[in-house]
């Protein structure tokens, strides 16, 4: 499974279990238009974090994600980082 299709599976699977209604998940979705509350994203890091095995937020250049493109490319870039 891709990064990617990791963080869109983590984000539908959160937002079913707080009975949310999500727009479609493009990378231009701002995160704060997508339907989620702060708990939801709060929840969602915390599930990325632990399925993989990653905490972007931890360096000291990472930017608050903006979109769903942000947000896969914080991990993305964390994974890179990790394997280098």
């Amino acid at each position: 499974m891709t990064i990617r299709t990791t963080v869109y599976a983590q984000v539908k699977a959160v937002a079913d279990q707080q009975r949310k209604a999500l727009p479609p998940l493009m990378d231009n979705l701002y995160m704060l238009e997508s339907g989620l509350d702060s708990l939801c994203i709060a929840i969602l890091i915390a599930n990325l974090d632990d399925e993989l095995n990653l905490n972007p937020f931890d360096a000291d250049d990472v930017e608050t994600p903006a979109t769903f493109g942000d947000l896969v490319r914080v991990y993305e870039n964390a994974a890179a980082h990790a394997a280098a």
